[in-house]
């Protein structure tokens, strides 16, 4: 009898593991999937005046708690990813300047911009570029105080969470994170995690993130939402929100680590999402132009992970040329152009409706009314998780 029940019981564990065994199949068939579309990559050439620069907004150290990484970390993690930007968003603290103390200026190549996440007294999170020394006092301030304080002193304020709150939609910040890769994470069913962790995590640890990556629907929504009801520009970023906090370690009383393992460090974390930004030839990367751009929309989000998007364009090319930020007048003979480093499918929206879709590595769109037009892209051809899943989403071209 006990060795029947012990033969039941292996059955039942062998079969509970079934699922995820072919989950692992999955990831194996989509790392295969994304190595052949990489050596397919080709850009277009063009005559854009503009340069594509590629970093990670929403960075987290241990400077300002709730993390473990430390600057050594962030600039290898960079550099592996071949980043041009990263802008650290400090918790701040009472006691202490945190975006003073943070990484600023260029480390191995890699430009990095000094700023702070902060709550405000209306409960918004708003990311405030770059930071300020009085950073800690923001959580007695309205939202608007925060905003129009930040705007004063030539600096950006980007909301972080957009679905925490409804204040920020009705005050003049400049952009809304769109996507967050933390609170992506936080939706997946820890129990799954966990075994898809003991079958996957030592060959495919990157690609575990298909298995519970979401297209930020609610997001977008309310991005639209406020674009369209109040008739004005907002960009639209990524936030990595890395913290490089969870996993498990033995250290000495010196602080040497014996033994561990991390889940999410920043190696990984920079390379799933991406906000590249478009500058122009003779401005360079710097940390004015840099900001410059974000604040003009000049900017798209990307998950790299399935594929390197440096080269993307959505542009109107005539009469006169303008990129995803830009206004433009509405008149006849207008059409918007679209050209990817991979064969995938554009989806064409206007105030938030798809209207239009396409296929190609380069595909155009006649505008035929106004609006905020923006594009997503998919890699159709990856399987699945990755299936149906979006691989850029633009910003708009205003159409007045």
């Amino acid at each position: 009898m006990k060795r029947k029940i012990l033969l039941i019981t292996l059955g039942l564990v062998v079969a509970s593991q079934l699922p995820f065994a072919y989950r692992r199949y999955r990831l194996s068939r989509l790392h295969n999937s994304i190595e052949q579309l990489a050596s397919q990559r080709s850009v277009q050439p063009t005559d854009s005046e503009y340069i594509d620069y590629k970093g990670v907004i929403h960075v987290h150290s241990s400077l300002g708690g709730h993390s473990t990484g430390n600057f050594a970390e962030l600039i290898s993690a960079a550099k592996t990813n071949q980043l041009d930007f990263v802008i650290i968003t400090e918790h701040p603290q009472a006691d202490f300047d945190t975006a003073a103390m943070t990484l600023t200026g260029t480390h191995a190549g890699v430009l990095f911009v000094n700023a702070n996440e902060v709550t405000t007294a209306d409960g918004d999170r708003l990311v405030l570029i770059p930071g300020s020394a009085d950073a800690a006092s923001m959580s007695v301030k309205s939202t608007r105080e925060v905003a129009d304080k930040q705007k004063d002193s030539g600096g950006l304020s980007i909301v972080a969470y957009p679905t925490d709150s409804q204040t920020w939609r009705s005050i003049p910040v400049d952009g809304v994170e769109v996507y967050n890769l933390f609170t992506n994470a936080l939706a997946a069913n820890p129990v799954i995690l966990f075994f898809d962790g003991l079958w996957s995590y030592g060959r495919y640890p990157e690609l575990m993130f298909a298995n519970f990556f979401a297209r930020p629907a609610e997001n977008l929504k309310r991005w639209d939402e406020a674009i369209a009801k109040g008739n004005r520009k907002l960009a639209a970023t990524a936030g990595n929100d890395a913290h490089s906090n969870i996993g498990l370690s033995v250290n000495d009383a010196s602080g040497k680590q014996w033994l561990g393992v991390k889940l999410d460090p920043y190696e990984r974390s920079f390379q799933v999402v991406r906000t590249h930004v478009l500058i122009k030839k003779d401005r360079g990367l710097t940390r004015e132009s840099l900001l410059e751009a974000i604040a003009n929309g000049h900017c798209y989000v990307s998950f790299d992970l399935f594929g390197d998007a440096k080269g993307f364009i959505f542009q109107i090319t005539s009469p006169e040329r303008r990129i995803m930020g830009d206004e433009i007048g509405f008149g006849n003979g207008l059409r918007v152009m679209v050209s990817a480093p991979l064969i995938s499918r554009i989806v064409l929206s206007r105030d938030g409706s798809a209207i239009d879709e396409k296929s190609g590595s380069r595909v155009e769109f006649p505008i035929n009314s106004k609006g905020a037009y923006r594009v997503e892209a998919y890699l159709d051809s990856l399987p699945a998780p990755a299936t149906g899943k979006p691989w850029i989403l633009s910003n708009p071209i205003y159409v007045k």
